[in-house]
C-alpha cells in the first residue's frame, strides 16, 4: 500500500460542479473520493499531489463556482477494500448490470463483471451510465471499435459482448491496462489493451470510436478520432456537461461529423456522431 493525501474541495454551488470538479480530479489521478455537504473530499497517491495542477483545472476559471481547498496526509488504506464496502451493482435501462464477482447473477440482464480497482468506470458515474445506453441501440455487430481512455473497459467488454470485432482499448494509466486485461478475462471476451493516447492510432481505423474522457481531451483528440474513423463510422462521445456541447459541436462539425444522438442524464451529456 502506497500513502495517500486527502485533498478537502469546499464548492459553492455545490451541484452540478462537485461531479465536474471528480471528473477532471480523474484526469490527474485521484482515485477516491467521499461526497460531503459542502463539497467533497479527493483523494490521490502522496507521489502525485501537486497544487497547481488542481488549480490549473478548467472548473478552477469558471465565473459560475468558488472552489477553496486544504490537504493533508492520509493514513495507509487498503482501497480495494474500501469499494467492496460501497461499491452496489449498477443497472442500466433495465437491461445491462454492472456488477463486481461478490455480487449474485442475475440472469434477466446482460451483465458486465468487474473488479475496477483504482480505474475509473465502474458505472456509478453518469457519463459511464450514458454511453451504456447510447450503444443500447447501436450495431457492433462485425464492427472494429477502438475505447479510447478505457480505464476498466466496461464499454470495450460491452461491445465485443454485442458482438463487436477486433476491439482496441487504449489508456494513458498503466493500473487501467492492466485492470482493463482482468476485466476482459473475467468476461471471456478478446480485447486488445495498450498503454498511452491517441498519438498510438497511426493509420488504424475503426467503425467505432467510444471517447468517455473529458472536454478538453475531446477537444484536441477530436480531428484525430475522425481521421481514423470509417466513413459511415460512429463516434460516441461522453464526459461532458451541457455547458460543453457548443465547443464540442463546432470541432465535430468542422471535422465533417455529423450529430445522430444526443443523451443527457443530470448535468451530464453523451453524444453520437456520425463521419
Amino acid at each position: 500500500m502506497q500513502d495517500y493525501t486527502e485533498v478537502k474541495f469546499n464548492i459553492t454551488p455545490l451541484t452540478p460542479w462537485n461531479e465536474i470538479l471528480m471528473a477532471e480530479l480523474i484526469e490527474i489521478g485521484y482515485d477516491s473520493f467521499t461526497e460531503e455537504f459542502d463539497g467533497i473530499k479527493a483523494y490521490i497517491p502522496t507521489a502525485l499531489f501537486d497544487r497547481a495542477k488542481v488549480q490549473d483545472l478548467y472548473i478552477f476559471n469558471q465565473p459560475e463556482v468558488v472552489i477553496t481547498f486544504e490537504s493533508e496526509p492520509m493514513p495507509n488504506i487498503n482501497w480495494n477494500e474500501e469499494w467492496e464496502k460501497n461499491f452496489s451493482p449498477i443497472v442500466v435501462a433495465e437491461k445491462v448490470r454492472i456488477r463486481a464477482e461478490f455480487h449474485p447473477q442475475d440472469t434477466s440482464m446482460e451483465e458486465i463483471v468487474i473488479q475496477p480497482k483504482m480505474s475509473f468506470g465502474t458505472g456509478h458515474h453518469p457519463t459511464t451510465h450514458l454511453m451504456i445506453e447510447q450503444m443500447l441501440s447501436m450495431d457492433l455487430t462485425g464492427k472494429s471499435v477502438l475505447d479510447m481512455g478505457c480505464g476498466t473497459s466496461v464499454l470495450a467488454i460491452y461491445a465485443k459482448m454485442k458482438g463487436a470485432g477486433r476491439t482496441l482499448g487504449i489508456d494513458i494509466d498503466q493500473w487501467s491496462v492492466e485492470n482493463s486485461i482482468e476485466n476482459a478475462k473475467r468476461n471471456n471476451v478478446d480485447i486488445e489493451i495498450k498503454l498511452g493516447t491517441s498519438a498510438l492510432l497511426g493509420n488504424d481505423t475503426f467503425d467505432i470510436i467510444l471517447a468517455n474522457i473529458n472536454r478538453n481531451i475531446l477537444l484536441s483528440d477530436i480531428p484525430h478520432y475522425e481521421k481514423v474513423l470509417n466513413r459511415g463510422g460512429q463516434l460516441l462521445l461522453s464526459g461532458l456537461c451541457f455547458f460543453d456541447v457548443d465547443d464540442i459541436m463546432k470541432v465535430c462539425t468542422a471535422a465533417g461529423l455529423t450529430l445522430e444522438k444526443k443523451l443527457q442524464l443530470e448535468e451530464w451529456v453523451s453524444l453520437l456522431l456520425r463521419k
